[in-house]
Protein backbone atom coordinates (compact mmCIF):
# COMPACT_ATOMS: atom_id res chain seq x y z
CA UNK A 1 0.00 0.00 0.00
CA UNK A 2 1.28 3.64 -0.92
CA UNK A 3 2.05 5.87 2.01
CA UNK A 4 -0.75 7.87 3.34
CA UNK A 5 -0.28 11.63 1.85
CA UNK A 6 0.15 14.56 3.78
CA UNK A 7 -2.34 16.96 4.74
CA UNK A 8 -1.63 20.57 4.52
CA UNK A 9 -4.73 22.84 6.52
CA UNK A 10 -5.56 26.05 5.35
CA UNK A 11 -8.29 28.43 5.30
CA UNK A 12 -9.83 29.13 2.06
CA UNK A 13 -9.72 32.89 1.43
CA UNK A 14 -7.74 33.91 -1.36
CA UNK A 15 -4.46 34.82 0.96
CA UNK A 16 -4.58 31.41 2.94
CA UNK A 17 -4.83 29.38 -0.44
CA UNK A 18 -1.87 31.36 -1.95
CA UNK A 19 0.02 30.51 0.94
CA UNK A 20 -1.04 27.00 1.17
CA UNK A 21 0.26 26.65 -2.36
CA UNK A 22 3.40 27.63 -1.63
CA UNK A 23 4.38 25.80 1.12
CA UNK A 24 2.06 22.73 -1.22
CA UNK A 25 5.30 23.92 -3.75
CA UNK A 26 7.54 23.90 -1.77
CA UNK A 27 6.76 20.12 -0.33
CA UNK A 28 6.78 18.68 -3.66
CA UNK A 29 9.97 20.08 -4.83
CA UNK A 30 11.96 19.24 -1.46
CA UNK A 31 9.95 15.57 -1.71
CA UNK A 32 8.82 14.65 -4.98
CA UNK A 33 8.32 11.14 -4.18
CA UNK A 34 5.78 12.00 -1.54
CA UNK A 35 2.49 12.73 -1.83
CA UNK A 36 0.92 16.03 -0.46
CA UNK A 37 -2.85 17.03 -0.26
CA UNK A 38 -4.43 20.50 0.61
CA UNK A 39 -7.56 20.40 3.53
CA UNK A 40 -9.69 24.03 2.86
CA UNK A 41 -10.84 24.20 7.05
CA UNK A 42 -13.28 27.11 7.38
CA UNK A 43 -12.92 28.73 11.45
CA UNK A 44 -14.97 30.85 13.30
CA UNK A 45 -13.30 33.81 12.71
CA UNK A 46 -13.66 33.46 9.33
CA UNK A 47 -17.65 33.09 10.17
CA UNK A 48 -17.62 36.01 12.37
CA UNK A 49 -15.85 38.18 10.23
CA UNK A 50 -18.36 37.95 6.96
CA UNK A 51 -21.27 37.93 9.79
CA UNK A 52 -19.58 41.23 11.36
CA UNK A 53 -18.76 42.99 7.95
CA UNK A 54 -20.72 45.72 7.96
CA UNK A 55 -21.09 46.69 11.58
CA UNK A 56 -18.34 48.95 13.55
CA UNK A 57 -16.48 46.29 16.50
CA UNK A 58 -13.48 45.84 17.85
CA UNK A 59 -11.25 43.21 16.15
CA UNK A 60 -11.26 39.99 16.27
CA UNK A 61 -9.03 38.21 18.25
CA UNK A 62 -6.62 36.06 15.91
CA UNK A 63 -6.90 33.01 17.70
CA UNK A 64 -10.62 32.44 16.40
CA UNK A 65 -8.86 31.97 12.80
CA UNK A 66 -6.58 29.28 13.71
CA UNK A 67 -8.53 27.19 16.18
CA UNK A 68 -9.94 24.82 13.72
CA UNK A 69 -7.09 24.32 12.03
CA UNK A 70 -5.19 23.36 15.57
CA UNK A 71 -8.21 20.76 16.12
CA UNK A 72 -7.53 18.82 12.95
CA UNK A 73 -4.32 18.74 13.54
CA UNK A 74 -4.65 17.19 17.08
CA UNK A 75 -6.93 14.67 15.47
CA UNK A 76 -4.92 13.76 12.80
CA UNK A 77 -7.14 15.22 10.52
CA UNK A 78 -4.53 17.12 9.25
CA UNK A 79 -0.53 16.71 9.34
CA UNK A 80 0.81 20.67 9.09
CA UNK A 81 -1.83 23.43 9.43
CA UNK A 82 -0.17 26.93 7.34
CA UNK A 83 -0.77 30.49 9.26
CA UNK A 84 0.08 34.03 8.07
CA UNK A 85 2.46 34.08 11.49
CA UNK A 86 1.14 37.35 12.71
CA UNK A 87 -2.22 35.58 12.40
CA UNK A 88 -0.75 32.64 15.06
CA UNK A 89 -1.34 33.18 18.60
CA UNK A 90 2.59 33.18 20.94
CA UNK A 91 0.73 30.30 23.09
CA UNK A 92 0.28 26.92 21.38
CA UNK A 93 -2.20 24.32 22.49
CA UNK A 94 -0.47 21.17 24.66
CA UNK A 95 0.29 19.18 21.70
CA UNK A 96 1.50 21.46 18.93
CA UNK A 97 4.37 23.43 17.87
CA UNK A 98 5.35 26.03 15.34
CA UNK A 99 7.49 23.49 13.26
CA UNK A 100 8.81 25.71 10.33
CA UNK A 101 8.68 28.99 8.97
CA UNK A 102 9.39 29.86 5.57
CA UNK A 103 11.49 32.65 4.36
CA UNK A 104 10.02 36.29 5.12
CA UNK A 105 8.62 38.17 2.27
CA UNK A 106 8.26 41.62 2.11
CA UNK A 107 7.36 43.01 6.03
CA UNK A 108 6.46 46.54 5.61
CA UNK A 109 2.66 48.08 5.89
CA UNK A 110 1.56 50.05 2.76
CA UNK A 111 -0.77 53.39 2.83
CA UNK A 112 -3.61 52.62 0.11
CA UNK A 113 -5.26 55.55 -1.52
CA UNK A 114 -7.34 56.72 -4.58
CA UNK A 115 -5.70 58.33 -7.26
CA UNK A 116 -6.83 62.12 -7.50
CA UNK A 117 -6.04 62.67 -11.57
CA UNK A 118 -8.15 59.35 -11.36
CA UNK A 119 -10.86 60.79 -9.66
CA UNK A 120 -11.20 63.39 -11.82
CA UNK A 121 -11.53 62.01 -15.02
CA UNK A 122 -14.45 60.25 -13.70
CA UNK A 123 -16.58 63.32 -12.17
CA UNK A 124 -15.48 64.85 -15.89
CA UNK A 125 -17.24 61.89 -17.94
CA UNK A 126 -19.99 61.56 -15.24
CA UNK A 127 -23.33 62.77 -16.35
CA UNK A 128 -25.11 65.20 -14.22
CA UNK A 129 -28.27 62.86 -13.42
CA UNK A 130 -25.25 60.63 -11.32
CA UNK A 131 -25.23 63.54 -8.83
CA UNK A 132 -27.50 64.21 -5.82
CA UNK A 133 -27.70 66.38 -3.38
CA UNK A 134 -25.34 66.04 -0.34
CA UNK A 135 -23.96 63.00 -1.82
CA UNK A 136 -20.29 62.57 -0.21
CA UNK A 137 -17.40 63.10 -2.87
CA UNK A 138 -14.48 60.45 -2.81
CA UNK A 139 -11.06 62.32 -2.06
CA UNK A 140 -7.35 61.27 -3.42
CA UNK A 141 -3.90 62.38 -3.46
CA UNK A 142 -1.59 62.60 -5.80
CA UNK A 143 1.29 60.01 -6.53
CA UNK A 144 3.55 59.09 -3.84
CA UNK A 145 2.02 60.85 -1.52
CA UNK A 146 3.12 59.09 2.02
CA UNK A 147 1.82 59.20 5.69
CA UNK A 148 3.22 63.02 6.17
CA UNK A 149 1.15 63.98 3.21
CA UNK A 150 -2.51 63.38 4.47
CA UNK A 151 -5.09 66.04 4.52
CA UNK A 152 -6.11 67.04 8.35
CA UNK A 153 -9.17 65.54 9.15
CA UNK A 154 -8.80 62.29 6.68
CA UNK A 155 -10.25 58.71 7.43
CA UNK A 156 -7.99 55.98 7.35
CA UNK A 157 -9.14 52.76 7.58
CA UNK A 158 -7.49 49.58 9.63
CA UNK A 159 -8.54 46.51 12.10
CA UNK A 160 -5.62 46.83 13.72
CA UNK A 161 -4.64 48.62 17.31
CA UNK A 162 -1.02 48.69 15.91
CA UNK A 163 -1.54 50.05 13.45
CA UNK A 164 -3.81 52.73 14.82
CA UNK A 165 -1.47 53.65 17.60
CA UNK A 166 1.07 54.33 15.13
CA UNK A 167 -0.79 56.44 12.35
CA UNK A 168 -2.03 58.66 14.74
CA UNK A 169 1.35 59.26 16.14
CA UNK A 170 2.35 60.54 13.44
CA UNK A 171 -0.29 62.62 12.67
CA UNK A 172 -2.90 63.32 15.27
CA UNK A 173 -4.78 65.52 13.11
CA UNK A 174 -6.14 62.49 10.85
CA UNK A 175 -9.51 60.14 11.98
CA UNK A 176 -8.91 56.01 12.26
CA UNK A 177 -11.84 53.69 11.24
CA UNK A 178 -12.44 50.41 11.86
CA UNK A 179 -12.63 47.88 8.88
CA UNK A 180 -12.97 44.22 8.21
CA UNK A 181 -12.69 41.37 5.09
CA UNK A 182 -10.16 40.29 3.09
CA UNK A 183 -7.83 41.78 0.65
CA UNK A 184 -10.05 42.26 -1.82
CA UNK A 185 -12.79 43.33 0.12
CA UNK A 186 -11.34 46.14 1.07
CA UNK A 187 -9.89 47.66 -1.65
CA UNK A 188 -13.74 47.67 -3.09
CA UNK A 189 -14.41 49.72 0.09
CA UNK A 190 -12.00 52.07 -0.24
CA UNK A 191 -12.88 52.28 -4.29
CA UNK A 192 -16.30 52.98 -3.19
CA UNK A 193 -16.95 54.34 -0.02
CA UNK A 194 -16.47 58.12 0.76
CA UNK A 195 -16.59 57.82 4.38
CA UNK A 196 -13.14 55.88 3.93
CA UNK A 197 -9.70 58.18 2.56
CA UNK A 198 -6.96 55.44 2.77
CA UNK A 199 -5.72 52.33 4.26
CA UNK A 200 -3.38 49.92 5.72
CA UNK A 201 -2.44 46.91 4.87
CA UNK A 202 0.58 44.32 4.36
CA UNK A 203 3.01 44.03 1.65
CA UNK A 204 3.22 41.16 1.91
CA UNK A 205 -0.41 40.00 1.12
CA UNK A 206 -0.07 42.20 -2.57
CA UNK A 207 2.89 39.94 -3.13
CA UNK A 208 1.25 36.82 -2.60
CA UNK A 209 -1.79 37.74 -4.28
CA UNK A 210 0.40 38.91 -7.22
CA UNK A 211 -0.74 42.70 -6.57
CA UNK A 212 1.92 45.17 -7.74
CA UNK A 213 3.07 48.53 -6.99
CA UNK A 214 4.39 50.34 -10.17
CA UNK A 215 6.97 52.68 -10.27
CA UNK A 216 4.88 55.64 -10.70
CA UNK A 217 2.67 54.24 -7.76
CA UNK A 218 -0.05 52.53 -8.98
CA UNK A 219 -1.54 49.42 -7.37
CA UNK A 220 -2.21 47.20 -10.01
CA UNK A 221 -3.62 43.11 -10.17
CA UNK A 222 -6.50 41.30 -10.52
CA UNK A 223 -9.43 42.00 -7.67
CA UNK A 224 -7.63 45.88 -7.56
CA UNK A 225 -9.95 48.38 -8.48
CA UNK A 226 -8.69 51.40 -11.04
CA UNK A 227 -7.30 54.07 -9.85
CA UNK A 228 -5.50 53.10 -6.27
CA UNK A 229 -2.54 54.45 -5.48
CA UNK A 230 0.19 52.80 -3.16
CA UNK A 231 3.16 53.73 -0.94
CA UNK A 232 5.16 51.49 1.23
CA UNK A 233 5.82 52.50 4.77
CA UNK A 234 9.34 52.87 6.43
CA UNK A 235 10.31 51.31 9.45
CA UNK A 236 10.38 54.33 10.79
CA UNK A 237 6.98 55.32 10.13
CA UNK A 238 5.40 52.61 11.23
CA UNK A 239 6.72 48.71 12.54
CA UNK A 240 5.48 45.72 11.43
CA UNK A 241 3.14 43.11 13.78
CA UNK A 242 4.85 40.15 15.03
CA UNK A 243 5.47 38.03 12.17
CA UNK A 244 3.98 39.69 9.27
CA UNK A 245 5.39 38.84 6.14
CA UNK A 246 6.30 35.23 7.36
CA UNK A 247 4.15 31.89 6.68
CA UNK A 248 4.20 29.85 9.25
CA UNK A 249 4.01 25.51 9.36
CA UNK A 250 2.20 24.58 13.06
CA UNK A 251 2.62 21.04 13.35
CA UNK A 252 2.45 18.21 16.50
CA UNK A 253 4.94 18.67 18.84
CA UNK A 254 5.61 15.09 18.59
CA UNK A 255 5.68 13.70 14.78
CA UNK A 256 8.86 12.64 13.69
CA UNK A 257 7.70 12.28 9.77
CA UNK A 258 6.53 15.58 9.99
CA UNK A 259 9.76 17.06 11.47
CA UNK A 260 11.83 15.58 8.64
CA UNK A 261 9.67 17.66 6.51
CA UNK A 262 9.66 20.85 8.49
CA UNK A 263 14.00 20.56 8.38
CA UNK A 264 13.78 21.30 4.81
CA UNK A 265 10.50 23.64 4.61
CA UNK A 266 12.51 26.22 7.74
CA UNK A 267 14.12 29.04 6.92
CA UNK A 268 16.35 28.97 9.49
CA UNK A 269 17.26 32.82 10.05
CA UNK A 270 13.78 34.06 9.52
CA UNK A 271 13.06 31.66 12.27
CA UNK A 272 15.13 32.94 14.46
CA UNK A 273 14.08 36.28 13.79
CA UNK A 274 10.22 35.95 14.35
CA UNK A 275 11.57 33.93 17.86
CA UNK A 276 12.78 36.83 19.15
CA UNK A 277 9.05 38.84 18.26
CA UNK A 278 7.04 36.59 19.44
CA UNK A 279 9.26 35.90 23.07
CA UNK A 280 9.21 39.77 22.81
CA UNK A 281 4.71 39.55 22.33
CA UNK A 282 4.19 36.58 24.37
CA UNK A 283 6.62 38.44 27.19
CA UNK A 284 4.13 41.78 26.96
CA UNK A 285 1.49 40.31 27.79
CA UNK A 286 -1.17 42.01 25.76
CA UNK A 287 -1.28 39.34 22.97
CA UNK A 288 -1.89 39.78 19.22
CA UNK A 289 -4.52 42.43 19.51
CA UNK A 290 -2.19 44.85 22.13
CA UNK A 291 -0.68 47.94 20.42
CA UNK A 292 3.45 46.94 20.31
CA UNK A 293 5.02 46.13 17.31
CA UNK A 294 8.40 44.41 16.83
CA UNK A 295 10.96 43.69 14.00
CA UNK A 296 13.88 41.35 14.26
CA UNK A 297 16.24 41.40 11.21
CA UNK A 298 19.05 39.11 11.39
CA UNK A 299 22.45 40.19 9.69
CA UNK A 300 25.52 37.92 9.31
CA UNK A 301 25.33 36.21 13.30
CA UNK A 302 23.32 38.99 14.49
CA UNK A 303 19.78 39.85 15.21
CA UNK A 304 18.75 43.68 15.02
CA UNK A 305 15.63 44.25 16.98
CA UNK A 306 13.50 47.18 16.84
CA UNK A 307 10.18 47.19 19.57
CA UNK A 308 7.49 50.21 20.25
CA UNK A 309 4.69 49.72 22.82
CA UNK A 310 1.89 52.37 23.37
CA UNK A 311 0.39 50.45 26.09
CA UNK A 312 1.90 53.50 28.04
CA UNK A 313 2.28 57.05 28.03
CA UNK A 314 4.61 58.20 26.50
CA UNK A 315 5.84 55.62 23.82
CA UNK A 316 8.43 53.84 24.75
CA UNK A 317 11.19 52.11 22.61
CA UNK A 318 13.82 50.08 21.99
CA UNK A 319 16.95 48.35 20.08
CA UNK A 320 18.83 45.90 20.91
CA UNK A 321 21.51 43.66 19.20
CA UNK A 322 22.59 40.10 19.74
CA UNK A 323 23.57 36.60 18.49
CA UNK A 324 21.34 35.01 16.13
CA UNK A 325 21.39 31.32 18.40
CA UNK A 326 19.73 33.95 21.72
CA UNK A 327 16.44 35.11 19.59
CA UNK A 328 14.11 34.47 22.67
CA UNK A 329 16.10 35.60 24.93
CA UNK A 330 16.84 39.21 23.32
CA UNK A 331 12.87 39.28 22.82
CA UNK A 332 12.63 38.87 26.48
CA UNK A 333 14.76 41.38 27.22
CA UNK A 334 12.90 44.33 25.09
CA UNK A 335 9.98 43.44 26.86
CA UNK A 336 11.67 43.74 30.00
CA UNK A 337 12.72 47.18 28.76
CA UNK A 338 9.08 48.36 27.59
CA UNK A 339 6.48 46.84 29.95
CA UNK A 340 4.51 49.06 32.28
Amino acid sequence: MPERPFIIATRGSALALAQANAVFDQCRKAFPKLRFELKIITTKGDKLQTAANSRKKTPLPKGLFTKELEVALLRHHADLAVHSLKDLPTELPAGLKLGAVCKRADWRDVLIYRDAAHLKKIAAAAMLTDWSPGQSERRGMNPKSGVKDLPAGWNIATGSPRRKAQLLALRPDIHVVEIRGNVPTRLQRLDERADIDALILAAAGFERLHFEIKPDGRLVGDAVPDGLLAIPLTREEMLPCVGQGAIGIETRALDERVDALCVRLNHYNTFQAVTAERAFLNAMGGGCLAPVAALAETIGEQIHLRAVSYQVTPTRRTELKGHVKEAQTLGELAAAQLKP
